[in-house]
């Protein structure tokens, strides 16, 4: 069973999260920010893993530092679930679309974090959470997770985009982390990540 809790305390943000990549979709949120809630109950239930994640914030300054460390720490959670990758799919990618929203994520589990983010939101925030913080948010994650993706999305309507994203995001980090039946090798011709 490949499953985790990890914690961060600092004197911003107190975070908890347990994971189960080996899951179903299940999902208890409580980050204080319910729009943040709302896009990892998208990304856990399309990903079929399951995730517990609570989170105690200095959200009186603003959303950053909340966003930040729950990126931060699910990161650390799917790099130790993940662990040498042995058996692993590695790669994948999804597209979801959402009314005129379209997003594409492409995914590379190989111990190496860069994210590429490539799309627009129109208005300041969501919810109350800064535009910027969502490519914060997959940026702290990938870095952590050691994560290569490529998101990229367009639309008019900034919920249906970020939600997209957060979907995509989540299908392919569920395929990806797949063990293929048969395989008990380092997907990597360098034989570790």
């Amino acid at each position: 069973m490949r499953r985790t809790e990890v914690s961060r305390r600092t004197k911003e943000t107190s975070i908890n999260i347990v994971l189960d990549l080996d899951g179903s979709g299940k999902v208890q949120a409580g980050t204080g920010l319910p729009f943040l809630d709302h896009m990892l109950e998208a990304m856990v239930r399309h990903g079929r893993f399951d995730l517990e994640c609570t989170a105690a914030g200095d959200l009186e300054v603003d959303s950053h530092h909340t966003v930040e460390d729950v990126g931060l720490v699910l990161g650390e959670a799917i790099k130790k679930t993940i662990g040498e990758g042995r058996g692993i799919k590695r790669f994948a990618h999804a597209i979801v679309p959402m009314d005129e929203a379209l997003a594409t994520v492409a995914l590379d589990c190989s111990g190496r974090g860069f994210l590429v983010f490539q799309g627009g939101l129109s208005h300041p925030a969501l919810g109350s959470i800064e535009r910027d913080s969502f490519e914060h948010f997959f940026q702290s994650l990938c870095g952590k997770a050691g994560l290569n993706a490529h998101i990229l999305f367009h639309g008019r309507n900034d919920h249906h985009q970020m939600e997209a994203v957060f979907k995509a995001f989540g299908i392919a980090l569920g395929e990806a982390v797949t063990i293929v039946p048969g395989r008990d090798d380092v997907p990597s011709t360098k034989g570790l990540f």
